[in-house]
């Protein structure tokens, strides 16, 4: 689905799925700022075309285990990660078998 967002004062259409939508939504609700916000601060750090570098984004938070990270962008350059699952609960650590 296409739709139209304002990135640094200018508007730009970005072509995501529903649910990637729906879960930028989230993340961007439970960071505190709105999708507008959210998508610049995706934007100022990708380092692919911007659909991409948001669905990484958005699978790096959930990954990670949060769309409840706040502020939504790790520290760390050019990282974009979370630290709880969708549902609120704590992520579980996995390990690789020795």
């Amino acid at each position: 689905m296409k739709r139209s967002v304002t990135i640094a004062g200018h508007r730009t259409s970005i072509s995501l799925e529903e649910e990637f939508w729906e879960a930028l939504r989230e993340i961007a609700g439970e960071d505190g700022r709105s999708i507008n916000a959210l998508v610049g601060a995706i934007d100022e750090r990708r380092t692919t075309n911007l659909s991409s570098a948001i669905r990484l984004f958005v699978l790096s938070r959930y990954r990670d285990g949060s769309a409840a990270r706040g502020p939504g962008i790790s520290s760390r350059p050019g990282s974009l990660s979370g630290r709880s699952t969708a549902s609120g609960e704590p992520a579980r650590q996995t390990r690789d078998p020795p």
